[in-house]
């Protein structure tokens, strides 16, 4: 028994002092110290919201055409005798020029015939008039009342005039059918090509070429519903001096430099198009190779342009960056003083490369994030940062409510710790 008591007894005076020790030196240990802040959160970029007009634009594309543009044909068959040396692809004609004339020979000598029809026609008539004088000075000298018409030769008469008038019709008829062996051109223009030369044969209506106007060239731009509204135009409308067109903007790539020229609407087309459901907006540009060109590159038939169309301007709009638009009804806001952000329900009115135009859901001022983020949720840590317009960048520290009451706090200690050591002193 006493064995058994001297070694346990030992073995338990141990115990009972490392258990004290234990508890002694975990009643001295230390408080770990508390982080001040909190972890920093994600960097994201913002820019602020502002405020401004909106003045809408409506982007299209259409093919320019002239206004007017012919086949130049005859009206007389006949051999080429002349053909102008304008009348070439790409050539410039005025108004008025002679572009082809058709052999006039032939068409001469119908003349000429004509003629001699007419002063037949004329001495028959000469002649017939004095035989119905004769005829009625003959009735009134025999006294007789109750002649007849053709006693006094009045349908002869009558057959005489008629022949000179029908002669005289064929003189005029044989007259144009000379004067249309030229071609002239009807309006100042282009040549967009030709199909004859000296010496060919041509018929009646055969086509000689193709001539269109270089006053005035036209885009043809279809729009839908939507994009109508935008530009505050009617199905049916027609440009006036009191109501005139929206501008449009056109842009191409001519000779590789990107060329601009300043047009307007006109009117809309007749009809909507059944198979799209959008309508054609016309828009022209005058002297497409004067005054209205871009310096030395004319906005030329056959260019393939895009066109910005001016809408309806809105008044005191809220403008925030287009990249900060998520969808069509939520911007990012960064909240910089507390170091979050605010998942914000937008009224989105309309959005271009220049920015997401809002009506409400956002404040002027306020930082919309522009930085991508992967899995957002309202309330998420962050720390706003802005490019400034010097290129530097402006970072924002958070001054949370927390951070607030700790300064505070560390403030009264250290009042109260001047206050007692001027009480020692």
């Amino acid at each position: 028994m006493g064995r058994v008591l001297s070694v346990i007894l030992p073995i338990g005076i141990i115990a009972i002092v490392g258990g004290v020790g234990f508890v002694a030196l975990s009643a001295l240990k230390p408080e770990p110290e508390k982080a001040a802040e909190a972890t920093a959160g994600l960097n994201v970029f913002a820019e602020p919201v502002r405020q401004g007009d909106l003045e809408l634009v409506v982007e299209a594309q259409g093919e320019v055409k002239p206004r007017r543009e012919i086949i130049v044909a005859p009206q007389t068959s006949g051999r080429i005798s002349y053909v102008s040396p304008d009348f070439i692809d790409g050539g410039f004609i005025k108004k008025g020029q002679l572009l082809v004339r058709v052999e006039a020979a032939d068409y001469e000598l119908a003349v000429v015939r004509a003629q001699s029809t007419v002063a037949s026609a004329q001495q028959a008539l000469a002649r017939e008039e004095a035989e119905a004088e004769l005829a009625r000075q003959d009735i009134l000298d025999l006294g007789i009342e109750d002649a007849s018409p053709l006693a006094r030769r009045e349908p002869q008469l009558a057959e005489a005039r008629a022949a000179l008038e029908a002669a005289r019709a064929q003189l005029k008829d044989a007259e144009l059918a000379l004067g249309r062996t030229a071609v002239y051109a009807p309006f100042d223009g282009r040549v967009r090509e030709r199909n004859v030369d000296i010496g060919q044969v041509v018929a009646t209506g055969q086509s000689l070429g193709n001539i269109f106007a270089n006053d005035v060239v036209e885009v043809a731009m279809p729009l839908n519903d939507t994009e109508m509204g935008r530009l505050g135009l009617p199905l049916a409308f027609v440009a006036t001096k009191e109501n005139p067109g929206p501008d449009v903007t056109f842009r191409a790539v001519v000779g590789g430099v990107p060329r601009e020229w300043h047009g307007q609407v006109v009117r809309t087309a007749a009809a909507v198009n059944s198979q799209t459901r959008q309508i054609n907006v016309i828009a022209e540009l005058k002297d497409p190779y004067g005054a209205g060109a871009d310096g030395d590159a004319p906005m030329a038939p056959g260019l393939f342009v895009t066109a910005a169309i001016k809408g309806e301007t809105i008044k005191d709009v809220l403008i925030a960056p287009r990249a900060s638009l998520r969808g069509d009804d939520r911007i990012f806001i960064g909240l910089p003083d507390e170091g979050k952000l605010s998942i914000r329900q937008i009224d989105l009115i309309y959005s271009d490369p220049d920015g997401a135009y809002v009506s409400s859901g956002v404040e002027p001022g306020e930082l919309a994030i522009v930085s991508p983020i992967q899995a957002p949720f309202d309330g998420m840590n962050i720390t706003v940062m802005q490019r400034m317009e010097d290129g530097s960048i402006k970072v924002y520290e958070r001054t949370s409510s927390e951070d607030t009451s700790k300064a505070d706090e560390t403030a009264e200690l250290a009042q109260a710790g001047d206050s007692d050591n001027g009480v020692a002193q």
